[in-house]
């Protein structure tokens, strides 16, 4: 018999069952967190926790999944795009963060770019997470890389990050997606070759680190 997994089960073998029965959050719904979502429930990710608090307006739709969906909330949006994954409407802080209950989940994915939020989800939750740093303003998804958090490089982005971290007296480490390409605008232009990469190199990530755990 045929389904929608049976490829995904051909090529993961026996860690097919890791990720049926793992628990993933993914923070953040927009370019690079709604790409990253898509692949993790194609893949068979079905554990899947979504948190957002934005609503899809019209200069999302350049890049977007869901954004055709204008004003109506991403959250609502993806319940209805991927059944099964369960949606949290939440403006993530520093203060709420712990309302989500991060030690029932396997592995974290960090979309967001609020900064004191990030820098919160981070020192909570580093050794089972995977983060995206900046990546609008690039062009070229060939510059992509997946490195330490310490070890990005032209990605503004990025530093600021590093220098959060540094003051909060942070000292783990963990892995991010980034681009090695200079920035080429100075406000938010985005492309979703290089976007929709982000997304879909943190879910190979997430995917190839459940199925060995």
């Amino acid at each position: 018999m045929n389904d929608r997994f049976t490829r995904s089960r051909w090529i993961f073998g026996d860690g097919f069952a890791k990720l049926q029965n793992a628990k993933v959050l993914v923070c953040g719904c927009g370019g690079v967190g709604g790409v990253c979502i898509d692949a993790l429930y194609r893949s068979g990710v079905i554990g899947i926790t979504a948190v957002d608090c934005d609503k899809f307006d019209i200069t999302n739709q350049n890049r977007q999944i869901g954004s055709n969906f204008v004003g109506e909330y991403k959250t609502d949006v993806f319940a209805k795009l991927y059944p099964g994954i369960k949606c949290v409407n939440l403006r993530l802080t520093p203060e709420n963060i712990d309302s989500l209950n991060l030690d029932e989940f396997d592995l974290i994915i960090d979309c967001i770019d609020d900064i004191p939020a990030k820098i919160a989800l981070i020192t909570k939750t580093y050794k089972k997470l995977l983060s995206s740093m900046g990546g609008a303003k690039r062009l070229d998804p060939t510059a992509i890389k997946i490195d330490s958090i310490w070890k990005t490089y032209n990605d503004p982005f990025a530093k600021k990050i590093r220098y959060e971290l540094k003051k909060a007296g942070f000292n783990g480490d963990f892995k991010v997606v980034f681009s090695s390409e200079l920035p080429n605008c100075t406000n938010l232009g985005s492309f979703i070759g290089v976007t929709a990469s982000f997304g879909l190199n943190l879910a190979a990530l997430a995917v190839n680190r459940l199925i060995k755990c």
